[in-house]
This record gives C-alpha cells, structure tokens and sequence, in this order.
C-alpha cells in the first residue's frame, strides 16, 4: 500500500515536471514565432519560378514577398552604413539575428537603361543587367508607415548565394531575407524607377567613398532601397540622395538612373574635381555628385517634334567632359550608349509600346551585342504610369516560360506561359 503511494505521488511529480516543459517549450515556441513572425512569413513566400539552365549559363529565378518593414527605417535612422562590412553587420544583427554571416561579392556588370514615352502616352523605363550566371530574386516589399510598395530585382550572389547552385535549405532562405537590401533595379507604387550600373571609374576602378561629416552615410544598394520606399518623384529621390556620403558596394564604382510618372529622369554620378581625367581618379573620397537631368541644355538638341526628353544610360559616363584627353576605347559601354541613343532619336524618344522598349534591350543584350562576352541575366520594362513591371529572364524574350508580368495595384506576378 505504502509503495503505491509512493509510485502515485512521484508519477504526479512526473506529470508536473513534463507539464512544466511542455508548458516552457510552448512559450518558446510561441515567442519565437511573435518575433520572428515577419521573417517567417517572409521565407514562407520564396518561391522558384524558373530551373536553372547551366548549359545556357543560366541560373535560376525566385521570387519573394516580404513582410514587414524589414528594419530599413532603423538602418537609416542609426546613420546607415560606411562600407559592406557595417552593412553586414546591421542585416545580421537585425533581420537573421546573428545565425548567419552575410556576404556582399564584388561584381563585374555592364548594363543599359533608357527612359521613353509609348505612344499611348506611357512612361518607360527599361533596363538590361548584364553579369555571369546567377540566381535573381523578384522581391516585392510593402512595408508601409509612410513607405512605398516597390518590386525590385535582386541578384542573390550579392547576398552571398552559389551562382552554380539552386538556392535550397532553411539556412540559405534565412539569408536571401537580406534581399531587400540589394536592389538592382525597381519600380515603387509612385512611379518611380531606378536602377544601378557599374561606372569602370579611375584607373582602377576606385569605388565612391565620400566622407563629409555632416551627412550620415549609404552603400549603393540600399541608396536604391531608400528611393524606392520613400520618392514619390525623381525630385524627391534627388533630395533624399543629397544628405548621404555615397559609398559604393562591393569595390566597384557605380552610376545610377533615376525616372518618375511625369517623364522626368536623372542620371547621378559621383566624378572628381573639373580637370581630373578618369586615370587620374583614385581617390573616392574626393567626388562630389553631379545630376544630370533629363531636361538639362545637353539634351536640347535630341529634341524632336515629340518633344520628348528621353534619356539613357550605359556604363559611359554622361558628365560633359568626364573623358577629356581619355581613348574612346577606354570608355566602357560608349557603344551600347550610342546605339540606345540612335534608336530613341530616330523616333523622338516614342516607342510603340512595352515591347518596342523589349526589343532596344534585346538589340544591346550580350548574347546578341557581344556574343561569349557575359550575358544579359535580366532585362524589365516599367511602365512608371501604370505602375507595372514586364520582366525577362536570361534573354529568352520570346519564351513565355521566361517572362513573368507584375502589377503594384493587384501585387499579382503572373507568368506568360499562364496567360497562353
């Protein structure tokens, strides 16, 4: 009788302790989905849209929505970020909570972009990214609180991703939240486009490092992150831009295009003291940035009976007098500048529709521009009035497999091969 006692007492005992854990382990549980509850959603959504294509040098395509506010807010609030390393740091410590170290690669692109007016009166704006193979992220943000919705294109080989590898296991999701820090291009619901392109400035292609005190301080990604969330116009984005040191990603040097829903555009370049040759250039430290709009004297005499201010950009640098004394074999993507331009002039800066503005970046796409010299990993076509995206991936402009269309107003991302 004692003995049962005893077994009944230290089997209550028992249950108490295991009720006790179970109970413990479900506030754990509990607590790390209210906190991570954003990210959680977030690597939920990663999804593939297309398989990789090694033969065609081909990587594969994703696509992600992401919750929340992503902490972009507190990135900028704490000053932002003087290098890659401080950038690193930041996403770490925020969005993967110190499990997983980011990785930002050094890259090696050369890519187009022209803003023109469609003949029903829309605002384009396209644009080539020309690289090696890699994997890209369609990364969709709506973070609110006084910030835009934006769709933007992220080559996950800046997040540190395998370009030969799928983008497979948690750990590897958990990185690619990182995503919306590293925009390459993109259109937020404003209207407003932007994009990135690699600048081969000074003799060595020293990056931007300014280094005025006053101002806080931006990587080149998240230069673009800021205008997608908070320009409603290429005045505002200008504004914005203005109060930042600009130090550019991965040891490169960058120039940027910026375009709204009215039909103005900017090119923004950061370039040494007047007289300074790009040999000379090698100090990031010293350039100051020039805007170069799109209504700005140099572009009067492209004027057609449109009237129409188009503009375009390649890896040439646009500000009068850049190159004085340089070869013209020296200035990079001077050819792909002049052929945009030539196309755009020749119908003053009207193209037909989305795929007119398709095909100009088919024409300048590597495969076809410069076969075995890289490839064209993505090219988009925003329509910064309706406020929709025509994206293509790897050159394959007439595969609908290949071409996926997405709507701000809808949030609806949607294949052509769904629509055949």
């Amino acid at each position: 009788m004692e003995q049962t006692k005893k077994r009944a007492i230290w089997w209550r005992v028992l249950c108490i302790i295991l009720a006790v854990i179970i109970f413990a382990a479900g506030c754990i549980v509990v607590a790390f989905a209210w906190v991570w509850s954003d990210e959680i959603s977030t690597v939920s959504s990663f999804t593939k849209l297309r398989e990789r294509n090694d033969a065609n040098e081909e990587g594969s395509v994703y696509s992600m929505n992401v919750k929340g506010g992503f902490y972009f807010d507190k990135f900028l609030e704490q000053g932002g970020a003087s290098d890659d390393g401080e950038l690193i740091n930041f996403i770490t410590d925020n969005i993967t909570r110190g499990l997983i170290k980011i990785e930002i690669k050094k890259t090696d692109i050369g890519c187009s972009s022209f803003m023109a007016k469609a003949e029903n009166g829309d605002i384009l704006f396209a644009r080539n990214y020309d690289f090696d193979k890699t994997n890209v992220c369609l990364t969709m943000t709506d973070p609110g609180e006084g910030r835009y919705k934006s769709f933007s294109t992220v080559d996950l080989n800046y997040v540190g991703m395998d370009t030969e590898k799928d983008v497979d296991g948690l750990m590897n999701k958990i990185t690619c939240l990182a995503s919306p820090y590293a925009p390459l291009d993109g259109i937020n619901e404003m209207g407003v486009s932007c994009g990135i392109y690699m600048s081969y400035q000074g003799a060595n292609t020293v990056e931007t490092n300014q280094q005025d005190a006053a101002k806080a301080n931006i990587t080149s990604t998240t230069m673009l992150r800021m205008v997608l969330d908070y320009a409603k116009d290429v005045d505002e984005a200008v504004s914005l831009i203005k109060d930042y040191n600009l130090h550019d990603s991965a040891n490169t040097s960058f120039h940027y295009m910026i375009a709204d829903a009215s039909g103005r555009s900017a090119i923004l370049e950061w370039v040494p003291a007047e007289g300074v040759t790009d040999s000379e250039d090698n100090d990031g430290a010293a350039r100051t940035l020039n805007v170069i709009y799109n209504t700005d004297p140099m572009y009067d005499e492209a004027l057609s009976d449109s009237q129409f201010r188009y503009q375009a950009i390649t890896n040439f640098i646009v500000t009068p007098g850049y190159y004085e004394g340089e070869q013209e074999d020296e200035m990079k993507g001077l050819d792909r500048y002049d052929y945009i331009n030539g196309q755009l002039s020749a119908t003053g800066g009207i193209v037909k529709d989305e795929q007119a503005a398709m095909d100009i970046l088919a024409a300048v796409g590597r495969r076809t521009w410069k076969p075995g010299d890289g490839i064209t990993v993505h090219s988009a076509v925003y329509n910064l009035t309706k406020k929709t995206v025509t994206w293509v991936a790897n050159e394959n402009y007439d595969d609908p497999s290949a071409v996926w269309t997405y709507d701000l107003a809808t949030g609806e991302l949607v294949s052509l091969a769904s629509k055949a």
